[in-house]
């Protein structure tokens, strides 16, 4: 089983009259993830630790996320994001199914400056959209989303400005979602923690529900109660 590799993510947003508007990227078509619609993050160098000492200590591995979810945002997209300013929103591990596994702290900020530019190597394509628009273009097929991307832009659906997110934020602590995966004759189900049927596999359990369905005919489901 492979190790997850350290990585960092910020969903970068901008308030606009109609509400707020992510940054989002879309990744060139030859690489990891290519063409699906992200936000701007990779994995976590050595020189994003502090003192560019690399260390597993819990304290300086959230600081070089923190880190390296600044620098991708200056590298991908030459958006200079206030590290202090960032928000701690949710950890993704990916499942120990796949061949190349990420463990990706997901963190929030808001930017003033959207002036966005790209190098057309690793980024193809950008656009600022709300994640009411983006989860619509993901149904009608637009745009290829990936689970914790689409599971992020839910969780932001219901926030017309920055200030009410981040008072949500300051309340309640980040999840760690580490999905079990389960095929099934519409597509596949991925579990979370707190699922009923997340410690036995089993997406039948009678039970609280924390669980994406990502069909093959689309029309994605999350659901959390």
């Amino acid at each position: 089983m492979p190790e997850p590799i350290p990585s960092a993510t910020v969903i970068t947003l901008r308030e606009t009259p109609e509400g707020i508007e992510i940054l989002m990227l879309r990744k060139n078509s030859k690489i990891a993830y290519g063409g699906a619609w992200v936000f701007p993050g990779g994995k976590i160098d050595s020189g994003d630790f502090p003192n560019a000492i690399q260390t597993s200590d819990a304290e300086s591995l959230f600081t070089a996320a923190r880190n390296a979810a600044v620098r991708e945002a200056k590298e991908e997209a030459s958006i200079s994001i206030d590290g202090d300013s960032m928000h701690f929103l949710s950890h993704w591990t990916t499942p120990i199914i796949r061949p190349r596994r990420f463990s990706t702290w997901f963190f929030v900020a808001k930017t003033d400056n959207d002036e966005v530019t790209i190098d057309g190597g690793e980024i193809h394509d950008y656009a600022w959209r709300s994640p009411k628009d983006m989860l619509q273009a993901h149904r009608d097929g637009e745009v290829e989303l990936m689970p914790p991307t689409f599971i992020s832009l839910t969780q932001l659906l219901e926030y017309r400005c920055y200030s009410s997110l981040l008072n949500t934020l300051i309340k309640q602590e980040p999840f760690y979602f580490s999905p079990r995966l389960i095929q099934h004759e519409g597509g596949v189900c991925h579990l979370y923690g707190g699922d009923a049927g997340f410690e036995d596999e089993n997406i039948d359990a009678i039970g609280k529900r924390h669980r994406l369905w990502t069909n093959k005919n689309g029309g994605w489901v999350y659901e959390r109660n």
